[in-house]
């Protein structure tokens, strides 16, 4: 309850305020009455990312830019949509093909880590659950150090988002794509939700891993 707890809370608190920000400025059209994948289109142009295609994505929020493939995917409400949550999330995954054409060093950290991820996000439970069951702590230490992996991964997506939206309301300012006051208070609201949420993703990570390192290592104190 003293790990879990306050990080659980503050995911609720975060996805609520992610969900109303985005519904409420998803029903403000912008005043240039691009949809999300126009906005796109021509801030592609303006960046001289000529190699990145778009295309719509099933899904809420499911927006992503894929470096593989070099493709900006919009989820639906983005993709066809005028409003000014569309263009700031938009110019947010364009952020990213950005970064990936730049070489942007939190990125190529970040998919790195992915491998390692995905094998420690398994393994490293196994061996912690393993490891209390047989009260070897070596054996938990060891699946404590490869579940922290899932920490740094958090770490290391924290700056690579925030550095995507600071791009992205840049580039909506220097294209002219926003224009009014309103508009950029309702880019800037979206975007800082969304990077609250990989603030609150690294908390939580961080939270899981002094549990654990509770469990484990306060088992051997007792």
């Amino acid at each position: 309850m003293i790990y879990m707890l306050p990080a659980f809370i503050l995911m609720l608190v975060t996805q609520w305020y992610v969900s109303s920000s985005y519904r409420k400025w998803s029903k403000v059209p912008n005043r240039n009455r691009l949809s999300g994948a126009e906005a796109a289109q021509r801030l592609i142009r303006n960046s001289g990312l000529y190699d990145v295609q778009i295309e719509g994505v099933a899904g809420n929020l499911t927006d992503h830019y894929d470096p593989r493939q070099k493709v900006l995917r919009l989820s639906q409400g983005v993709y066809q949509s005028q409003s000014v949550a569309a263009v700031a999330i938009a110019a947010h995954e364009l952020g990213h093909a950005m970064q990936d054409h730049e070489g942007y060093f939190p990125l190529r950290l970040r998919a790195a880590l992915v491998p390692a991820v995905n094998i420690g996000s398994m393994l490293g439970w196994i061996l912690i659950f393993i490891g209390l069951l047989i009260q070897s702590t070596g054996l938990a230490g060891l699946g404590l150090i490869i579940f922290a992996v899932g920490a740094l991964f958090a770490l290391a997506t924290l700056p690579v988002e925030l550095n995507a939206s600071a791009r992205a309301k840049r580039l909506l300012t220097e294209t002219g794509l926003i224009t009014g006051e309103d508009e950029r208070r309702g880019v800037n609201q979206v975007l800082n939700a969304a990077a609250l949420t990989y603030v609150a993703a690294l908390i939580t990570a961080v939270m899981q891993v002094l549990y654990f390192g509770s469990m484990i290592f306060g088992g051997r104190r007792r």
